[in-house]
């Protein structure tokens, strides 16, 4: 038979392979700021783009988009050509994909510090840019199944079942929770409400990890490590398990980031169980990565690729096996909240999705031009710093989040919680910081060194843009393969059925979960005494989420003993009706703020406030929150709240028709009462300053309680 010649695209892999080394930068230097701006808050400077609750989330983003996304696609462009014997489909797709990916990234980068956010976690950017990353999404997905469609390599190898799941779970996911009423064209509210919106958002964000940060890098593992070891793959059987399985279950476990809270507890029960079954699947994959190097262990002592992505499949292992633990209830319930949880997510990042990275930037590169490493031993010293890196990041952070549980679950032999000042159990903590943020210095030096390292490389030697390859045409024989091999053979070589049962596996679990809770509606009884936000309050709530304060300070109070004599009365599904999107946050860097304006003897007046944001170490000493000087000088700008109340009486919050005419003849006089109870404290403020819109939406949190229930 007569073999056909063609190239195989190279530009497109070292194009996503630049933007991979350059975002690792960004994405690890702005992560190691945010951890030294918790134990050093003035850092950020005074600028009010540079705090911790707006660049948190564009961390969190450069993170997984602009790092892990580019090299997924560096991966990606490289593997799927030689897998399937055949030129991209369209090099002008590749192109655009790159260019669009990398542009939505610019735009995170420009937006996320303006507090132009919609406080969604790793789903915070806007609906423009929402709508760009379908776009791009689809243009990578027409080049990856017409190049499916063109292959002159009938089996479809494993690695390609991931992306295929990758692909169309993530198309779902994006969609399904970036469902938004526009207001303008940096402001929407979510489509959804509370316990809605936070089962919602929890099955994007928690499959956005598994189909994002984890079936990509399955699918490079099946490619990448077979080939770095020179060995194929331990078992063939054990990849379809491990595959089928592991995209069925993983979409069901989204609602265990939801235990003991106002989620219904049969969804809460379904996310735990499903999240346990999860660990076979994935010790499944990981065993066969690791069981890959059978024979072959003698190379991993000598070669730095082969020792990045053991420990990174390993540290695969230990975060699927840790992420079930924290999804049992009991372990849950002195987790959740705490750094524990932040030490669990960057085992995944850090030791998973980086060092895998690494490992592969290290094999492509000097295959990419036709050259040998520049400097192995650079290599190795960049393991080993790495290493060492993650050490210290997560082990303080470990620490850290079981004091913090531990102490604010403390009582005294009387019966009174024993650190009611929860500013205690954040002090306790900074060494614990401090160290961190030594851990991430040490990843970030390994980072800089790898990318000296491979720019050498590129030095030495010469790209070669167009690889020249030869292969048979693809003659399909049906008969055949439907009697000779694995059954699976069949599906593997039919696309279209492979596409259609993929998708249809990974939509059942979320259906499942999410249906319930739209149309039965005794999931989330309504509470008589719970309004819509005032158009102050309302006012007041958007600029909290352009500040981020979200990212430190939850608004759900789980029905424990400690956090009822801590915070007041536990969180009920009914109270976040009318909350787009829902505050519930997942991390108390800072006390929960659920019941902040609610009378008793804790409620602070509207002065403390006042002070607090204007410098918080003279209300709370010791306090590593930042000062937010700007909303005591910013001018409100009300322009948009009869687009607001508009938009959000469209989606089901019950604002009397035409409120949008009188509601700043509201906003003036509910502004005033709180001036005038500043001045009667010798505060002297006007009413249409930031600070005091802040101030009627925390004097707003549990006011509800003071009506009835």
């Amino acid at each position: 038979m007569e073999m056909e010649k063609f190239n195989y695209d190279n530009s497109i892999v070292r194009m996503f392979f630049i933007a991979t080394v350059v975002w690792s930068i960004t994405a690890f230097t702005v992560g190691l700021t945010i951890a030294l701006e918790l134990p050093w808050p003035a850092l950020n400077l005074g600028i009010s783009w540079m705090t911790f609750g707006r660049i948190r989330p564009l961390h969190t983003n450069a993170a997984i988009f602009a790092f892990v996304g580019n090299a997924i696609f560096m991966g990606y462009y490289y593997a799927i050509q030689r897998l399937l014997k055949a030129r991209n489909f369209n090099d002008t797709l590749s192109k655009i994909h790159f260019w669009g990916w990398n542009l939505i990234i610019v735009a995170a980068v420009i937006t996320l510090p303006l507090g132009i956010t919609t406080s969604k976690e790793y789903a915070e950017l806007e609906w423009p840019i929402d709508i760009a990353i379908t776009l791009i999404w689809v243009v990578w997905g027409i080049n990856m199944i017409g190049t499916i469609m063109k292959r002159r390599e009938k089996h479809l190898y494993v690695a390609i079942w991931f992306f295929i799941a990758t692909f169309f779970t993530i198309a779902v996911l994006h969609i399904g929770n970036s469902m938004e009423i526009p207001i303008t064209l940096t402001k929407s509210y979510s489509l959804y409400a509370g316990v809605q919106d936070a089962l919602i958002q929890w099955w994007y964000g928690h499959n956005a990890v598994a189909f994002f940060l984890t079936t990509p890098f399955l699918g490079l593992m099946y490619y990448f490590m077979p080939k770095a070891a020179q060995r194929p793959v331990y078992s063939y059987r054990l990849s379809i398990v491990h595959f089928w399985a592991l995209i069925f279950i993983y979409i069901w476990a989204g609602p265990h980031h939801l235990l003991y809270t106002s989620t219904p507890d049969w969804a809460q029960t379904l996310g735990t169980v499903f999240s346990v079954v999860l660990i076979a699947p994935s010790w499944g994959g990981m065993l066969n990565g690791l069981l890959t190097l059978r024979g072959a262990w003698d190379r991993v002592r000598q070669d730095p690729v082969l020792k990045f992505m053991v420990v990174a499949i390993t540290a695969y292992g230990m975060s699927t096996f840790e992420g079930p633990m924290l999804s049992l209830k009991n372990v849950n319930a002195l987790s959740h909240f705490t750094d524990w949880t932040i030490a669990h997510v960057h085992v995944g990042a850090l030791g998973w999705n980086g060092f895998f990275t690494f490992g592969m930037i290290y094999w492509l590169v000097p295959r990419l031009y036709g050259t040998k490493l520049y400097s192995v031993k650079w290599a190795n010293w960049h393991f080993w710093i790495g290493t060492l890196g993650i050490l210290f990041w997560v082990i303080p952070m470990y620490w850290a989040g079981i004091t913090q549980g531990l102490m604010w679950k403390q009582f005294t032999p009387e019966g009174n919680i024993m650190y009611p000042n929860f500013l205690e159990t954040v002090t306790q903590i900074i060494p614990m910081y401090w160290m961190r943020a030594f851990g991430g210095t040490l990843y970030l030096s390994g980072a800089i060194l790898m990318a000296v390292n491979v720019f050498k490389t590129t030095k030495q030697g010469t790209f070669i843009p167009e690889e020249a390859a030869e292969a048979a045409p693809l003659v399909l024989n049906r008969e055949a393969e439907t009697t000779t091999g694995y059954k699976h053979r069949w599906i593997e070589s039919r696309p279209i059925q492979f596409f259609i049962l993929s998708t249809v596996v990974i939509l059942i679990g979320g259906l499942v979960e999410a249906i319930p809770l739209f149309v039965v509606k005794s999931n989330i009884p309504t509470i008589e005494s719970v309004k819509p936000y005032t158009a102050l309050q309302l006012t007041g709530r958007d600029i909290y989420i352009r500040e981020g304060c979200y990212n430190c300070h939850s608004q759900m109070i789980r029905p424990f003993r400690d956090e009822v004599a801590r915070y007041g009365e536990y969180s009920k599904a009914g109270e976040f009706v009318y909350d787009h999107p829902f505050l519930w946050g997942s991390k108390r860097t800072g006390p929960d703020l659920l019941r902040e304006g609610a009378a008793g003897p804790l409620k602070k007046p509207d002065a403390w406030h006042f002070s607090h944001m204007r410098d918080p170490r003279t209300m709370s000493p010791g306090s590593i929150m930042p000062p937010y000087p700007w909303l005591i000088e910013n001018e409100t700008d009300y322009s948009t709240i009869g687009a607001k109340i508009s938009g959000l009486r469209k989606i089901g919050v019950p604002y009397p028709e035409g409120y949008e005419d009188r509601a700043m003849a509201d906003i003036k006089a509910d502004a005033q009462v709180i001036v005038g109870h500043l001045k009667s404290s010798g505060v002297q403020t006007t009413w249409d300053r930031e600070i005091v819109a802040v101030i009627a939406y925390l004097q707003g949190l549990g006011a509800h309680l003071d009506t009835g229930k």
